[in-house]
């Protein structure tokens, strides 16, 4: 039922009593049938997507298959068929509670994928049916298909495979963004990473490694050494058997002139750090010429700079420069 209540029959009109002398009166106009065809159903779609429905452990994740009427695009938007979708820290906070930005369960997590135009809205001149792009949007990648704003769709490289274009956006752009823009790293200057194991710390290490004589310090379980060593970490650091500090005040008594940091440990020293948070004086921040910066991507709202970036990121992967590092592949 539509819920709608039905009509109310209307009272029929008596039927007026026949005189022998008189005509029959002439019969109404039958009404004409109706010549158009009955309308066509619409199309739907059916697709697979992981659903947060609730916060807390793994378990809220749930695998489920969704079914809608078929997209019908604004102006300026793509439907895009996902080949690979991205997993960060970030949606790991999500699924705790702990991303404000993230709407509340039931929610499609996910803000990096690759894939394949389907379809394309009005007013979309520089995307097309079967071209293969990065996704950077706003939540909703874990899903077999989504549509989104051309211009969060950047082309993809020949060379380039779909598991690298989900994993290079959110990590690379934040490095970028904090080495360059924020940071102002130049020729001769030195960085600490802390995590540079991990996806933002490679993708860090690998933009050092375009800026010539840049000296990289990097923190990391012992473990993963050998790992970072290969991307180009000058001096590595076991942060949970050494004083970070002391170990780079031996090789570099001025210090690190730029760090870039990661989160560090778990997800429960990260809860307890957030808790307590620092407490900093910035009368003594001025008269020894430093600065602290913080930095989160899903604040940018200048999407010309992310845009810029992207371009000058699949630049750089072009030229054979930075190139993503895939930690495990998972079948949806």
């Amino acid at each position: 039922m539509s819920g709608e209540e039905a009509p109310t029959q209307q009272q029929q009109p008596e039927q007026q009593e026949k005189k022998p002398d008189e005509p029959p009166p002439a019969a109404a106009d039958a009404p004409e049938e109706a010549t158009s065809a009955p309308a066509a159903e619409e199309k739907t779609l059916s697709f697979r997507a992981l659903v947060l429905t609730g916060h807390g452990g793994y378990d809220k994740v749930k695998l489920q298959v969704k079914t809608q009427g078929e997209p019908r695009l604004q102006p300026g938007e793509v439907l895009v068929r996902v080949k690979a979708c991205g997993l960060n820290f970030g949606e790991l906070l999500g699924r705790m509670g702990m991303d404000e930005l993230l709407p509340s369960p039931p929610v499609t997590m996910g803000v990096e994928g690759s894939g394949v135009i389907e379809a394309v809205g009005e007013d979309v001149k520089e995307r097309k049916v079967g071209d293969r792009v990065i996704v950077l949007s706003l939540g909703g990648m874990w899903q077999e298909v989504v549509v989104v704003s051309a211009n969060r769709t950047f082309p993809m490289p020949e060379q380039m495979s779909f598991e690298e274009g989900a994993a290079l956006s959110v990590n690379y752009v934040s490095a970028y963004l904090m080495l360059f823009e924020m940071a102002n790293v130049r020729p001769g200057k030195s960085v600490l990473i802390h995590m540079a194991a991990g996806g933002v710390g490679i993708a860090a290490t690998q933009l050092c490694q375009t800026v010539q004589d840049v000296t990289v310090f990097g923190t990391a379980s012992a473990s993963k050494h050998e790992t970072i060593a290969q991307g180009g970490v000058t001096h590595l650091i076991d942060y949970r058997t050494k004083d970070y500090v002391a170990e780079i005040r031996k090789i570099s008594p001025k210090g690190a002139t730029n760090s870039v940091t990661g989160p560090k440990k778990n997800l429960l020293a990260v809860a307890k750090t957030w808790y307590n948070q620092l407490s900093l004086n910035t009368l003594k921040l001025m008269p020894a010429n430093k600065a602290i910066s913080g930095f989160y991507l899903g604040h940018i709202i200048n999407e010309e700079l992310v845009s810029r970036t992207m371009f000058k990121l699949l630049e750089l992967y072009g030229q054979g420069k930075i190139k993503p590092h895939i930690d495990s592949k998972l079948p949806l």
